[in-house]
């Protein structure tokens, strides 16, 4: 699937009548992508860049219920995502994992004790498990002794999940791929085609691809979905909507997990203005994010992390953990994410809903809002919605799997570690088999990632430039020093020649993927 050549075979397959377009290749797409297609609907999925370059590569990486949307009396929200959590873990084992948090109380935070217990008492009862535990000053910093000397009241101890985000959004489109759909990177929708009443009957595609030339191509579907995040009021100002969105930037930082040692999640009330801030172990690096700020750049231009992002990080991660003496030489890698939630005017960003929303525009439908962990329930709203526009349509299945099923003992002949097994599984589904088989089974540097990923990346995933591989196939330019520069050897040995890459090509794409991390994920802030 995706293989040398994959593009303009697609291409010769574009022009005819589809029943639904999607637009937009992050989760929200994804999810509805994959949905449709299992429901018999001849399905096509475009994205302007990478799939999952937006706000789906970009997150705190949790499936989490919501806990902090409690004290902003979310609670239709939470519910929605803590049992959407329960299930993601159940069926998704390997790539969405239990994940231990301790939620720590400070000197001088503002919330009292008794009420973060109540808020996990109720957080347990709507998972219909009783799974957190109240900690003393004593008990944490036993437990995490990278905590010592910080003003500790004391905590507790939960439960939640995390992932890696845009390796769930690949397997949920390339299933969706395998079902019978169509899925195409680097493809924008440049225009809406629209019937005599102004009601939208196709989408004008442009190929974003270099060496296509700028191909354009008209295409008619019976209903068209704008699922393009950030950027879905572009979309909808096309068949006369108004903006209504807020930009809202996310920001986080990387360190080694050997400077900031943790067994598990550390959950914390910022001291400059007591939002929730969380420090995690992830894929062998501890991340610190996150920020939560209107975003008033381009949006397409990358977003960064700025200098008072990274001071405001750098401070929570001093609070909690002074001993260690962090400064910012420590910071090992950053990214930025832009979230697009529904403009409700309020003052401050972290007050905004994260509910998701549908907006049926002159046949436009936008889906929008909404977070990871629920976009099962986004898609299926949105096939629900769809039923007016597609009369023939079935209601989705509620109980339908969201990803496939696998069979574990397929990798039992390569003796692998139960973690690497697990990992393979969760990221690869039933492709975990073709992963193992090109033989290259050691870890990258600190982390789990194995080199067999970067070859089937590059091999089998549709990588049109070397940050596709680098920043969302494998994450090495989130976890690794220069984003992965001393191990580029072996991965220029591993890529080069399942990418048919000449040495000019690819010359061109390691300078190119060196000024993206350099401006957008290093460690130079402005």
């Amino acid at each position: 699937m995706w293989t040398h050549g994959w593009r303009d075979t697609i291409f010769r397959d574009l022009d005819r009548k589809w029943d639904l377009i999607v637009v937009g290749g992050g989760i929200t797409g994804a999810g509805i992508f994959s949905e449709a297609v299992r429901m018999g609907l001849e399905t096509l999925l475009i994205d302007a860049r990478d799939f999952a370059s937006g706000t789906s590569s970009r997150s705190t990486k949790l499936v989490h219920g919501g806990l902090r949307y409690l004290r902003n009396a979310q609670v239709g929200v939470t519910r929605e995502s803590v049992l959407e959590r329960e299930r993601l873990m159940k069926e998704a084992a390997g790539l969405v994992k239990p994940l231990g948090f301790y939620l720590t109380t400070f000197e001088r935070d503002q919330m009292p004790g008794w009420m973060v217990g109540a808020g996990l008492a109720v957080y347990d009862l709507i998972a219909g498990k009783w799974a957190h535990k109240k900690y003393s000053a004593e008990d944490l910093q036993r437990d995490v002794p990278s905590l010592a000397g910080a003003s500790l009241r004391g905590g507790y101890h939960y439960f939640d999940a995390q992932t890696d985000d845009a390796r769930l959004v690949l397997r949920v489109i390339r299933e969706g791929v395998r079902a019978g759909g169509t899925a195409i990177n680097y493809v924008k929708a440049l225009d809406l085609l629209r019937n005599q009443a102004g009601y939208v009957r196709g989408v004008v595609l442009k190929d974003e691809d270099p060496g296509a030339s700028g191909r354009t191509l008209e295409i008619e579907a019976r209903a068209v979905v704008n699922a393009a995040g950030t950027w879905s009021d572009v979309l909808r100002e096309k068949v006369g909507g108004t903006r209504r969105l807020r930009p809202i930037r996310g920001s986080h930082l990387t360190f080694e997990a050997t400077r900031i040692p943790i067994p598990e999640a550390i959950s914390l009330m910022h001291p400059r203005d007591n939002r929730a801030v969380f420090a995690i172990p992830w894929e062998g690096a501890t991340i610190i994010g996150t920020t939560d700020i209107d975003h008033h750049e381009e949006l397409d231009t990358e977003p960064r992390c700025s200098a008072d992002e990274a001071t405001y990080i750098l401070e929570a991660a001093k609070h909690a953990f002074p001993s260690l003496a962090l400064t910012e030489k420590d910071i090992v890698a950053s990214w930025s994410g832009v979230r697009s939630v529904i403009d409700s005017g309020a003052a401050n960003p972290s007050k905004e809903s994260r509910d998701h929303a549908l907006w049926n525009e002159n046949g436009l439908l936008t889906v929008t809002g909404g977070k990871l962990t629920t976009f099962r329930i986004m898609a299926r709203d949105a096939l629900l919605a769809l039923r007016h526009m597609i009369a023939d349509l079935a209601p989705p299945r509620s109980r339908r799997r969201i990803v496939d099923a696998v069979d574990a003992e397929s990798l039992a002949s390569f003796n692998l570690e139960a973690q690497d097994t697990q990992r393979l599984l969760g990221r690869f589904g039933t492709e975990a088999l073709d992963v193992a088989s090109s033989r290259e089974l050691d870890h990258i540097g600190p982390t789990p990632t194995l080199w067999a990923e970067v070859a089937h990346a590059a091999a089998t995933e549709g990588v049109m430039h070397l940050d596709d591989l680098l920043l969302r196939r494998v994450r090495l330019g989130l976890l690794l020093p220069e984003g992965g520069a001393r191990e580029m050897s072996r991965i220029r040995g591993l890529a080069q020649p399942r990418l048919q890459w000449s040495d000019e090509r690819w010359e061109q794409e390691a300078a190119r993927y060196q000024t993206i991390w350099q401006t957008n994920y290093g460690t130079t802030f402005r």
